[in-house]
């Protein structure tokens, strides 16, 4: 019940948008004959009723992920386009007021009579508003083009992005040994197993030594991967497969922040699904990589956040024994744990793994620049950083949240070369 009103109040806006929409476009195409007016009116309101009860099935309905994919597409879709348009309708409705409140006080005495003095603006008010709402339309045009192929193109096109990681301390043994990591799964959101599966063989086929998960397996229940457990569970490597828990991963966003007997069976049901696909997940603990008598370590910490994501993390029990280890690679699913704690406490700590910002699954990447919109919330948000000698990767997430689709951020597999120079 908790969010019913929230939900409440957004239809109501969506609503309030929607009727406003209609009207300036219904303005602008006054020619149309009463028939085909009527015909609009009926099909755009048909549409938009059908679109907030299948934003209420989808959220308390157990709808076929397929249907619910499809509802939040279009969804999406309309709420973009139409926040495109917004801009041209209310300019022209301020260009509107600010003539009427200038007519109003231009007036002059005509035989002791007050008129307006209507041809004090040049132009034609009307064939102004015809300018700007049909700009709005071909404005609402370009987020359905870009945003459109986003989702038939972008979302599964899964790129394999190669990272020499440099360890000047790497054991001799590991020199040259790959590992490979994947984040952000969000396995709730996926409506094309076939995809998915493509994206899995893909790592597979780079045959990495061992490979890192880095969170968010699930959006908010972890019933949601049971789809697609089978497909995640091929994901082996001879060194093992290393995972760590997202902020998505504790239900938090279902069941709210406190506790409860369903909240801690979802907890519980995730930790035994990790085991099930054979994934070594690591809550504030450490393992020993061998390889030839050398060893390295490996130390996984459950989701530390900053502002309102939440802080599972204790570092200090994921280092416990590790000092004499001389590589420490660090499972951490939120980016800003690096500054936030890692920087300034952990300065054994060589490298950190990362994902979570899914580089907003929109903006630019390319080999020498990249820029997305979520640069202005996360400074670490995608590749490589280093500041002295620590390192942090941000993997930009195999999966997609909210908008199922990527737009120039495209689903990312890293292959990383470990090497001593």
């Amino acid at each position: 019940m908790g969010r019913l009103p929230f939900i409440i109040a957004a239809c109501i806006f969506i609503i309030a948008f929607d009727i406003y929409c209609y009207k300036a476009i219904i303005s602008v195409f006054k020619k149309w004959k009463p028939g085909t007016k009527k015909a609009f009116g009926i099909a755009y309101w048909a549409y938009s009723a059908l679109l907030i009860i299948g934003v209420f099935c989808g959220i308390y309905l157990n709808l076929f992920l397929t249907l619910r994919a499809i509802i939040l597409v279009a969804f999406f879709l309309t709420v973009a386009c139409k926040l495109a348009m917004l801009p041209f309708l209310v300019l022209d409705d301020l260009r509107r007021l600010s003539i009427r409140i200038f007519r109003k006080n231009r007036t002059v005495e005509v035989s002791g009579d007050t008129q307006v003095a209507a041809a004090s603006i040049p132009g034609e008010p009307i064939s102004r508003s015809e300018f700007l709402v049909k700009a709005g339309l071909v404005a609402a045009a370009v987020p359905l083009t870009s945003l459109s192929w986003g989702i038939i193109s972008g979302a599964y096109d899964y790129q394999v992005r190669r990272v020499n990681l440099i360890l000047p301390n790497l054991p001799k043994a590991f020199d040259g040994i790959t590992m490979g990591q994947i984040s952000d799964i969000h396995s709730g959101s996926f409506y094309n197993k076939t995809a998915v599966k493509g994206g899995v063989e893909m790592l597979l086929g780079e045959k990495p030594d061992f490979i890192f998960f880095t969170g968010d397996l699930v959006n908010n229940l972890t019933n949601e991967v049971r789809d697609y457990q089978d497909i995640f569970s091929k994901v082996k490597a001879p060194l093992g497969v290393y995972s760590s828990l997202g902020n998505h991963d504790y239900g938090d966003y279902y069941f709210g922040k406190e506790s409860s007997p369903a909240k801690v069976k979802n907890l519980k049901d995730m930790v035994d699904v990790h085991k099930i696909m054979g994934y070594d997940l690591l809550m504030n603990e450490n393992r020993r990589l061998k390889v030839d008598g050398e060893e390295i370590g490996i130390l996984g910490i459950e989701n530390w956040g900053m502002g309102r994501f939440p802080k599972y993390g204790k570092m200090e029990q994921a280092v416990q024994n590790t000092d004499d280890l001389p590589v420490k690679l660090l499972l951490s699913h939120d980016p800003s744990h690096w500054r936030g704690e890692v920087l300034q406490k952990y300065p054994q700590i060589d490298a950190m793994f990362s994902g979570h910002t899914h580089g907003m699954q929109f903006g630019v990447r390319l080999k020498e620049y990249q820029w997305s919109p979520v640069q202005y919330i996360y400074k670490e948000w995608a590749g490589l950083y280093q500041e002295q000698k620590q390192q942090l990767y941000v993997n930009v997430g195999y999966g997609f949240l909210g908008y199922p689709g990527r737009v120039g951020i495209l689903p990312e597999i890293t292959i990383f070369t470990l090497k001593r120079a």
